[in-house]
């Protein structure tokens, strides 16, 4: 009696030919490991550890009509953020704020204000030294050119409160960003360049007098890619965790949800590697098609700066874009302690990308 054909054992048989395949590629090794690497390497070697930007917002209550206010507000060194309190005090306890400034006026004939500064333990002190310094400046030319009769229009308080809070490094910034771009090159680029690959030399044709079937040979190579990116991810994970101090809020549970996020992220992705060897004429034309997809995404989903950077007009456009929501993801899960069910915003908007992203790829896609 003859045994029933093993589709499992075919796609498996599949992923594992695929994934030999795929380190033996240069480029593929290259875009997904040696990239991402040496952007980690290089700005957890060269950031000393140090936060994203100097930050800072007005207490509420602050005396706006002042000028020592509008002065402030319009230094090019201060970046001025406007949250709700207790978005701020969230900010602060990152370290993604320097201060928050108050400036009340003083019952006292003199000085006029008091400029009361608060801070938190996760600021580096040479940005809060720098801040100091920037505010005794402006005290300084305020008093010469407005107020030339009168010994200092405002002072500096030096007691600055301190709140708790945790470091916030750049490379907890960057690595979800790198890590998030490796997903998005490999599900693009690779998937695009392999499925063109497999019909172009007649391999798929020739799966077609095999038994197995057209869904296990897509399963099969689409496992052998989630294989190896996952991989990737681990590797990543691990040289940011254990050389530049990545960090992972809750240890190896915070790891699992990370690789749990690569996986979603790099399904999404690949079906828009089906869309683009779907529609790519010849093998020429797929860099083209693939850097459309990348491009916008690896510039504008706060791969390297938050989005807030950038100008307001284009921030709503920055917000769509699906690595934009699995960047903010990460960074949430490793950082904020947030666990995946308080992702749903962002794991909703990934489901709709990969809704519009199969449903395109299977309207697309060619098997010969």
């Amino acid at each position: 009696m003859l045994k029933s054909y093993s589709q499992l054992k075919a796609m498996l048989a599949i992923a594992k030919a695929g994934l030999i395949a795929i380190f033996r590629s240069p480029s593929a090794v290259a875009f997904s490991f040696a990239f991402p690497l040496i952007f980690i390497l290089v700005f957890g070697f060269f950031s000393g550890g140090g936060k994203v930007s100097l930050r800072a917002a007005f207490a509420p209550g602050t005396d706006t009509t002042q000028y020592l206010y509008s002065v402030i507000n319009n230094i090019a060194g201060i970046r001025i953020v406007e949250k709700p309190v207790t978005e701020l005090n969230e900010e602060l306890e990152k370290g993604r704020l320097t201060a928050i400034i108050s400036i009340q006026k003083n019952d006292n004939e003199s000085p006029a204000y008091f400029i009361n500064l608060k801070s938190s333990e996760a600021v580096n002190p040479q940005n809060l030294q720098v801040l100091r310094s920037i505010l005794e400046s402006v005290i300084k030319n305020t008093d010469r050119q407005k107020y030339p009769n009168t010994p200092t229009i405002a002072a500096i308080n030096n007691h600055i409160e301190k709140i708790p809070g945790r470091t916030y490094r750049t490379i907890d910034f960057i690595l979800p960003g790198q890590l998030g771009f490796s997903l998005l090159s490999a599900g693009v680029f690779g998937v695009a360049f392999l499925f063109f690959s497999l019909r172009q030399t007649l391999v798929l044709k020739r799966f077609f007098a095999t038994p197995v079937s057209r869904t296990f040979i897509v399963l099969g190579e689409g496992l052998s890619r989630v294989t190896f990116q996952l991989i990737t991810a681990v590797v990543i994970l691990l040289v940011g965790y254990y050389f530049f101090h990545f960090t992972l809020i809750h240890g190896w549970i915070t790891f699992i949800e990370l690789l749990v996020l690569s996986f979603i992220g790099l399904v999404v992705f690949m079906s828009f590697g089906f869309v683009v060897s779907g529609i790519a004429k010849n093998e020429s034309t797929i860099p083209p098609l693939a850097n459309i997809v990348t491009l916008p995404q690896f510039l504008l989903a706060g791969t390297f700066f938050p989005i807030d950077n950038f100008p307001a007009w284009l921030q709503p456009f920055c917000k769509i874009l699906p690595l934009t929501h699995l960047n903010d993801a990460m960074r949430n899960v490793a950082f904020e302690g947030a666990h995946l069910t308080d992702c749903g915003k962002q794991l909703g908007i990934l489901a709709i990308w990969a809704v519009i992203g199969y449903t395109l790829a299977v309207k697309a896609f060619k098997w010969e």
